[in-house]
């Protein structure tokens, strides 16, 4: 009998240490599939959204060549729905999570569950404030919303009355993008904004809010959205009311290079959605394989102006069936000192 006990205590010892050697430190790059595929999940807000469709799209091929398991999660343009499938991701034990997450605040604390349950964390396109992530690529949304602004006082140099739709409340390219074009039109009385409302980066809201805004000022000169899909749904209010103005988007969709080139939109912003899902990619696995930090957390890439005379340099020009024929000046990224 008291053999029995020895070997009991002996197995229960076992164990325990076989279970503290097996769990990875909290912080420390994932070691739980050393000899194994990393398994990695990508996190979006949407994929009702075309814009976050090729993020995806891209997401997957990049996974192929750095020979890791994707797991797609659609956070439905709810921040309820993405954190849970971050809590999700936690209890599945995921090597690591890029995420673009829907609200700058909404979604810190699952991002920082899981950075405290030692899965790194890596935010694209939008950023997120109080958590701890590894990095963040993106398009500088300051500058793209300020370029909106340069290339709106280049078309209309007299000045005019501005409807401003903005995208999803909370949302930081929103936020960023809307800042930079008010910022590049501070200094100029001659351009009034009339009308600045949320349409939600949707077309169906687009449409909605710019029907709106033209019953309320039927002689505005310009509409600036801060996403392209806003700007279908402003360009139909626009069509539908018989009228022609200028309208500036954001995103450089294939439907919007087509529309750039016909006329049906003035201009687009080019943020490289592509450039930014592969950055932010490589510096998560080079984390988790190797233990290599990124030399900053915050890596921007310069957003270009997209119009008929350079349509064919935008990212998706050639998904666009459109004639490729280089890449915009102002592509390159930019690493940024964290604030």
């Amino acid at each position: 009998m008291r053999g029995h006990r020895v070997t009991t205590r002996l197995l229960v010892v076992t164990l325990l240490f076989s279970l503290l050697v097996s769990v990875p430190l909290a912080g420390t790059p994932a070691a739980a599939r050393q000899d194994e595929q990393l398994q990695i999940a990508f996190s979006v807000v949407g994929l009702n959204f075309p814009f976050f469709v090729h993020m995806m799209n891209i997401a997957r091929d990049k996974a192929e060549e750095l020979d890791i398991e994707l797991i797609e999660l659609d956070g439905q343009d709810n921040s309820a729905t993405q954190s849970a499938g971050i809590e999700t991701m936690i209890a599945q034990g995921v090597d690591g999570i890029v995420i673009s997450p829907k609200d700058v605040e909404a979604l810190a604390p699952a991002i920082q569950a899981a950075v405290d349950a030692g899965i790194p964390v890596v935010t694209v396109d939008r950023s997120v404030t109080g958590a701890d992530t590894l990095a963040h690529v993106g398009a500088d949304n300051v500058r793209g919303g300020e370029k909106q602004g340069e290339y709106l006082m280049e078309i209309l140099p007299e000045g005019g009355q501005i409807i401003e739709l903005q995208g999803s409340v909370g949302a930081s390219a929103a936020i960023d993008r809307s800042a930079g074009f008010n910022e590049a039109i501070a200094d100029h009385p001659e351009y009034e904004i009339v009308f600045q409302q949320t349409a939600g980066f949707a077309r169906d809201q687009g449409l909605t809010v710019t029907e709106q805004a033209l019953q309320a000022n039927p002689d505005v000169d310009a509409i600036v959205a801060a996403n392209d899909d806003m700007a279908f749904g402003a360009a139909e209010a626009v069509a539908a009311a018989g009228l022609e103005i200028p309208i500036i988007g954001f995103d450089a969709l294939p439907e919007a290079l087509q529309a750039v080139q016909d006329g049906t939109l003035a201009a687009t912003v080019e943020q490289f959605p592509g450039g930014q899902t592969s950055g932010a990619m490589e510096i998560l696995v080079d984390y988790l394989r190797d233990g290599t930090e990124p030399a900053e957390h915050t890596t921007l890439i310069e957003p270009a102006i997209i119009t008929a005379d350079n349509v064919g340099e935008a990212e998706r020009a050639q998904e666009a069936g459109i004639e490729v024929s280089g890449t915009p000046e102002a592509g390159d990224a930019e690493a940024t000192p964290t604030a």
